[in-house]
């Protein structure tokens, strides 16, 4: 029965010698020295572009590296396995149910950033909040995606969450990003005023852009009318100092109106004193 198994490990795998070790270590120093110059040269002519040029190439990553992972590992097997059916089928059976149960969530997590590549719920670029984590995805490896937070902090989140998760995509591949400044009223005000005053804020950003559309919206609540003035900046990457921009701005618009800001009514009650 020994020598049966001894036969058959010897049908399945080919004859390792000194040329075969070679060609697998050129293989693999091919397929590293590629996927490090892509991480390397994309982004940083990526970084140089604008628009959606940018967006597009900053995409490419991830799929590049991918398909060189993919291409070396079709190059290496036939040189270490004969290549036959029926080898090929008991290898890759094997491999796959020794990743199953000993590697569950990983390969959940590979399987998932295979997924996210073709369908894209997240690129390169992207600002997305994943768990209420709000950041720029900087980098969507196999297993796990990077963002950076606007707190300057680098967040990994395995590609596991895409199958329990909701993904949210503030701008899904693009450079527009809408942005929404909120003002909090006193609701003895002119409402039409207030929508006016609101545009021309908007309209005279450095940061606005101007193909996109601008919109106030107003909702009556029990303290007051909360006012919420949306628009597009030029770049993603400028969301908060646009933000900043309609908030400050307007705040001094609406005072210089003479309109009253609503006053919170949250207050805690003060303690009892003793006697």
């Amino acid at each position: 029965m020994e020598k049966a198994v001894d036969q058959n490990l010897s049908r399945l795998f080919a004859d390792l010698d000194t040329g075969v070790l070679l060609d697998l270590g050129i293989i693999l120093a091919v397929a590293a020295v590629l996927i490090v110059s892509t991480q390397k040269a994309l982004p940083w002519l990526a970084n140089r572009l604008r628009g959606r040029r940018r967006y597009l190439l900053l995409a490419l990553v991830p799929l590049l590296r991918l398909i060189i992972i993919v291409g070396a590992f079709l190059f290496m097997v036939p040189k270490i396995i004969e290549p036959s059916f029926q080898n090929m089928v008991a290898v890759l059976g094997s491999l796959g149910l020794a990743l199953g149960f000993a590697l569950k969530d990983y390969a959940s997590s590979l399987v998932a950033g295979i997924v996210a590549i073709g369908e894209a719920p997240y690129r390169n670029g992207d600002w997305v909040e994943i768990d209420g984590i709000y950041g720029e995805v900087t980098h969507v490896g196999m297993r796990a995606l990077s963002l950076v937070t606007p707190d300057d902090n680098l967040v990994t989140i395995p590609h596991l969450k895409l199958w329990s998760g909701a993904i949210s995509n503030a701008n899904n591949g693009s450079p527009q990003l809408q942005c929404t400044a909120d003002f909090h009223l006193h609701p003895a005000h002119d409402a039409a005023g207030v929508l006016a005053a609101l545009q021309d804020v908007a309209l005279t950003s450095p940061y606005l852009a101007f193909d996109q559309p601008i919109a106030v919206v107003a909702q009556e609540q029990p303290w007051g009318t909360r006012y919420r003035l949306r628009a597009y900046p030029i770049d993603a990457r400028q969301q908060f100092r646009f933000t900043t921009d309609l908030t400050v701005r307007g705040k001094a618009e609406l005072r210089r109106l003479g309109i009253t800001f609503a006053a919170s009514s949250t207050a805690p009650d003060p303690e009892p004193t003793a006697g």
